[in-house]
């Protein structure tokens, strides 16, 4: 049977119990495939990543080498998160690599979406491949593929933007969460402690921030919208919508309007909140947000956030509009 399919009889993992099984398997495998040698690890903070740290960890404990780059395209908390969950909580050899400058002055200017995302990914790579050769003894890489991710692009996963590193590195794959679906793999982290906010994170594109900041990314909006993002989940997690609605978010677009703050005139940008519910992400509906809540997180957002004067919501269902901006 191919690798690329998943066997019939594997058992769906939706209880403890299935999840504790399955873990217990993958270390006995993890132990036999690495043996004493080392293997490096791209850390997002996403659930997939996440819970093959915690699985390698388990297994391996400090023969796993994470790195976690932060482009300053992640939400507001990621970084820290991370390292707490990671680095203090769970003992992680963890290698934190702050890039945020390197990122954002590559992207100045730059306002065409694939162009932006081409340019995250290719310097997502060499900042990893760079960390990779300061290391000794490395000789897996580890990935957090999953099944749909072998149906859609034949095992490789993209977002994590590995893919593309050199050949003379000889890495080994491993991937022991290649055969489960998403909620399966939620599961799984659960099982192994990780905390909800991160087995239950929302999805979130590759290029972080960068797709919601649309056209040209400058500083002081992309931090409007890590701002705006915040609260707008801060809000959703208080009013119970934030296991109900499947993807919520801010976008800043880049274009500005007038306004009245503070009794003076303003030339500042709008916040859009996008909330949809989808299945299969190929189409979606917008969620019915309650009309008293949407005021609370406008004011919010336009006291609360530097640079805003406007808050809009998004009603366009897809099709004809995608889930996210760019």
């Amino acid at each position: 049977m191919s690798a690329n399919v998943r066997p019939s009889s594997m058992q769906r993992i939706t209880t403890a119990e299935l999840a504790n099984a399955f873990i217990e398997k993958q270390v006995a495998e993890l132990r036999a495939q690495i043996g004493t040698s080392k293997v490096l690890l791209a850390l997002s903070g996403g659930v997939d990543s996440s819970v093959v740290a915690a699985l390698l960890i388990k297994a391996v404990g400090k023969q796993l080498v994470c790195v976690h780059v932060n482009h300053g395209l992640l939400r507001k908390g990621e970084p820290e998160q991370v390292i707490e969950v990671f680095r203090n909580q769970m003992d992680a050899n963890l290698i934190y690599v702050d890039a945020v400058d390197r990122f954002l002055d590559k992207l100045a200017g730059v306002s065409d979406p694939e162009t932006k995302r081409k340019i995250i990914g290719a310097e997502f790579i060499r900042v990893f491949e760079e960390e990779a050769r300061k290391l000794d003894g490395i000789k897996f890489l580890a990935q957090g593929t999953i099944y749909p991710d072998i149906i859609e692009s034949d095992g490789v996963k993209a977002h994590h933007n590995v893919g593309g590193l050199p050949e003379d590195l000889k890495f080994e794959l491993v991937e022991p969460v290649k055969l489960l679906f998403k909620d399966e793999v939620r599961v799984v982290g659960k099982a192994l402690g990780l905390p909800d906010n991160m087995v239950y994170r929302q999805p979130f594109p590759g290029p972080g921030l960068g797709v919601r900041c649309t056209g040209a990314i400058t500083r002081d909006r992309l931090e409007a919208l890590r701002e705006s993002d915040a609260i707008l989940r801060e809000e959703f997690a208080k009013n119970g919508l934030a296991g109900k609605v499947w993807q919520y978010f801010t976008i800043v677009p880049d274009y500005k309007s007038t306004g009245v703050i503070n009794g003076k005139r303003s030339w500042d940008w709008p916040v859009i909140i996008r909330a949809v519910n989808t299945k299969d992400a190929m189409t979606a509906t917008v969620e019915n947000i309650p009309f008293e809540l949407l005021q609370h997180i406008t004011d919010r957002i336009i006291h609360e956030v530097k640079g805003v004067n406007r808050v809009l919501y998004d009603l366009t269902p897809k099709p004809t509009g995608t889930i996210e901006w760019e």
